[in-house]
């Protein structure tokens, strides 16, 4: 998938769910003409809410995954590599923090009040060959260039409106207090559930835009990072796999990374379904020669079924996009 489709398939997944979402909001305010106060304050309370949460989540997320900042002498290699990918992408440097948790992983975040942050876990830098790390770092510079927390918190956002505005009327519909209000109790009850089904299509379109940035940011740490298509399919090779055993253990880590997994290079929950394909090749044959045999892997239609319902693309055809961008 070449940047230019990528692009233009991001930008119509975005407008569609803004689109939908506008169309339906309208709809529901006006044929909930004697409830819409109370609707139009509970989405006003929740934006809020979201607002709040958005400018505060860098202290949640620091202190949920044990996140010390890191100073040059702290890590001399980690800081520079982070200095130069940061001039290279013309992005200000982001506070760089190391994150005390096994699993391999990485994730850039931050609020206007705290400014940008890029972690990594000490499981990732005792995992990955410090090539693949700067690959690794280089995506999250794709996700902090393109503005992808806000966008997708934004995006994020607004199927969930439709979820609290629909359980909210159909809850006080069985209950009787619209129905008191504007006699039309059963009406009131279909536009809640038209609105759970309206929340449920854009999460789907929502799942699918977050996977478009991901492959959006893997091509972005390939124009910053020499040799990125293959050091960072090295990387995500490692990390899925790496990850796979760990929740197998029941590592309560695993579970930690749930709440935030749209942050991540690598979504913890398809762990254990991507690795199945790798896990035999990992002890076995080198880097490059496990990567081409996931890219060989035939697609199944579970597989395409389960990517639907997930933040991150499926491993095979994430791999396979990053070899389309070798030159």
């Amino acid at each position: 998938m070449n940047l230019w489709k990528l692009r233009v398939s991001m930008l119509g997944t975005l407008s569609f769910i803004i689109a939908i979402s506008t169309i339906f909001f309208a709809v529901i305010f006006s044929l909930a003409a004697p409830a819409s106060l109370n609707i139009f304050s509970l989405v006003t309370i929740v934006a809020l809410f979201n607002i709040i949460q958005w400018l505060l989540a860098p202290h949640l997320i620091n202190t949920l995954y044990k996140i010390k900042e890191v100073k040059v002498e702290d890590s001399p290699k980690l800081y520079r590599m982070v200095e130069r990918l940061s001039a290279r992408s013309g992005v200000k440097q982001p506070k760089i923090g190391i994150a005390n948790i096994s699993i391999p992983n990485a994730f850039a975040y931050g609020s206007p009040i705290t400014g940008n942050y890029l972690a990594v876990t000490l499981g990732l830098l005792n995992t990955l060959e410090e090539e693949e790390v700067e690959a690794v770092l280089g995506h999250e510079f794709g996700h902090i260039k393109h503005r992808d927390v806000q966008i997708m918190m934004l995006v994020s956002f607004l199927p969930s409106l439709f979820y609290i505005v629909g359980r909210s009327i159909m809850f006080s519909s069985y209950y009787g207090r619209y129905y008191r209000e504007d006699r039309r109790g059963g009406g009131t009850y279909i536009i809640g559930a038209v609105s759970m089904l309206v929340y449920f299509v854009l999460m789907l379109f929502t799942f699918s835009l977050s996977r478009l940035r991901e492959y959006y940011a893997d091509s972005y740490s390939t124009s910053i990072v020499d040799d990125g298509p293959r050091k960072l399919s090295e990387g995500l090779a490692k990390i899925t796999s790496k990850t796979r055993g760990m929740r197998m253990r029941k590592d309560q880590e695993a579970f930690m990374f749930n709440g935030f997994k749209s942050l991540f290079i690598s979504d913890p929950d398809r762990a254990e379904v991507d690795s199945a394909q790798i896990e035999q090749y990992v002890s076995k044959l080198p880097d490059q020669a496990i990567v081409e045999r996931i890219v060989r892997r035939r697609i199944t239609t579970v597989d395409a079924i389960l990517e639907l319902f997930s933040t991150h693309p499926n491993i095979t055809k994430r791999l396979k996009n990053l070899q389309a961008l070798v030159t």
